[in-house]
């Protein structure tokens, strides 16, 4: 059995369970309160199987994987229907690359610890974080429009007529956005498809309101 550290509100968790349920996996959560007691996160048993004291972690028997994107790619070699990753190099560059914009240059400027430095180190007030927070998307967001409304791979998804790695990474960056009050009529390609994928089942089932940690 396989078995997922996760928290409900991790888009990080979020996106490798769209891919676990994409692919009809069985698996056990194990929730880690990211807030609670300064954040389970930290405790020595977690910070032992995974050193980054990050989520999600995923174990799959004796095996340990971290990093959502690595996990997931992981899943795709391992169970192979449904593909998330394209059969050919240059899709699989293409969803890589739609993936990374939201995983690297989007998601590590807003996730939780750099919020709480900003608050608690900074002394920035919640006003001005949320700006940061918006600033970022807004970029991010921008240059995702532009690869997606330029890209003729583009389909009813991210890449072509099937989820892919880059849909796992789109829809909790876009419910973190709506989320955070961020404006998102400039992106009409985004939010179509980002629609497109909440009408699967295994993109509702993932969502954070419905795990079982939910608060």
């Amino acid at each position: 059995m396989l078995k997922l550290h996760t928290y409900f509100r991790s888009s990080a968790a979020f996106r490798v369970r769209i891919a676990l349920n994409l692919k009809a996996l069985e698996y056990t959560a194990v929730p880690v309160h990211l807030l609670r007691g300064g954040g389970q996160q930290h405790e020595p048993a977690y910070v032992e199987l995974n050193p980054t004291a990050l989520l999600p972690t995923l174990e799959d028997g004796a095996l340990t994987v971290a990093q959502s994107l690595a996990i997931i790619e992981y899943l795709d070699e391992t169970h192979r229907a449904p593909p998330l990753l394209p059969a050919d190099a240059p899709g699989r560059a293409r969803v890589r690359a739609l993936a990374l914009s939201i995983a690297c240059d989007i998601h590590p400027l807003n996730n939780l610890r750099v919020l709480r430095y900003l608050k608690a180190t900074l002394d920035i007030d919640e006003q001005r974080r949320d700006e940061w927070y918006r600033h970022w998307v807004t970029i991010g967001f921008t240059a995702l429009e532009r690869m997606l409304a330029a890209g003729s791979a583009t389909g009813s998804y991210c890449h072509g007529a099937a989820p892919t790695m880059a849909d796992c990474c789109l829809v909790p960056q876009v419910f973190n956005a709506k989320r955070m009050h961020c404006a998102l009529d400039d992106y009409p390609v985004l939010m179509r498809i980002h629609d497109k994928c909440m009408a699967l089942d295994a993109f509702r089932r993932a969502t954070p309101e419905l795990q079982p940690d939910a608060e």
